[in-house]
């Protein structure tokens, strides 16, 4: 259900659904790394990030009967509305990494944008982490729900809205609704919003278990997205087209 790339979390066997999409203060995932200058984009590759043997399973069996763990250990049935939410974020995260790989092929618009996108499929996995550490957990959780905590002092959603001004700049303004247009990466863009505005919806009934700026960001990453598929077209000179009115009468 969530990325496929293996992360062990604790001697603990928990779900591999977890374990993947588990982040450990934020950075485990090992792309993102941290560094002095916050505003400065590092991205690991492949090489650099530490790989493990194929005897380590994909499968695990533990969730046959429906049920999955939450980092903390809790099993819940598949349908919660925890992994409804993190299977709308890991869903949103895809459409970003395909994205990306249609705008590989247009380095006028890839060589700004795609750092960026990388970075938000970095955070995305800290806010499944956040998601699967419910913050009303039981006491003896406490460690793990301290590691788990997303962008407590509104950094990464003021760097979101710093992006969005910047992106902004030269857009042409149109007075009637835009349609998801614009190419192949600007159209994946517009889908990727709409399942970042339905992974929005799908964090509400959780806002007493995760952190606030959780749902801030996803909110403000939504409007991100909108801008960034404009921003796409006008790079790459692609006309948008927009919402007119179809007229007609029924004989």
């Amino acid at each position: 259900m969530l990325g496929r790339g293996l992360v062990i979390c604790s001697r603990r066997r928990l779900s591999t659904t977890l374990c993947r999409s588990l982040s450990t203060a934020g950075y485990a995932t090992g792309f993102l790394r941290r560094s002095e200058d916050r505003n400065k984009l590092t991205i690991k590759s492949p090489d650099g990030v530490k790989s493990y043997p194929a005897t380590v399973k994909v499968y695990t069996r533990t969730g046959d009967k429906g049920t999955s763990s939450l980092f903390t250990g809790e099993r819940r049935a598949k349908d919660d509305a925890v992994f409804e939410a993190l299977g709308n974020t890991d869903e949103l995260s895809s459409l970003l990494g395909l994205a990306i790989a249609h705008l590989e092929s247009a380095p006028a618009a890839a060589d700004s944008l795609v750092p960026r996108l990388e970075a938000i499929q970095c955070l995305l996995q800290d806010v499944g982490s956040n998601i699967a550490t419910p913050l009303n957990a039981e006491k003896n959780q406490g460690s793990k729900v301290q590691r788990t905590r997303f962008d407590l002092d509104g950094f990464h959603c003021t760097r979101l809205e710093q992006w969005i001004d910047e992106l902004s700049e030269g857009l042409p303004v149109h007075r009637s609704f835009i349609l998801p247009s614009g190419g192949l990466a600007a159209t994946t863009l517009h889908v990727a919003r709409t399942v970042c505005r339905r992974s929005e919806r799908s964090l509400i009934p959780l806002k007493d278990d995760i952190d606030k700026e959780t749902i801030m960001f996803v909110n403000r990453l939504s409007d991100f997205l909108f801008v960034a598929a404009r921003w796409v077209a006008m790079t790459l000179g692609v006309p948008e087209k927009i919402y007119v009115h179809q007229k007609g009468k029924v004989e």
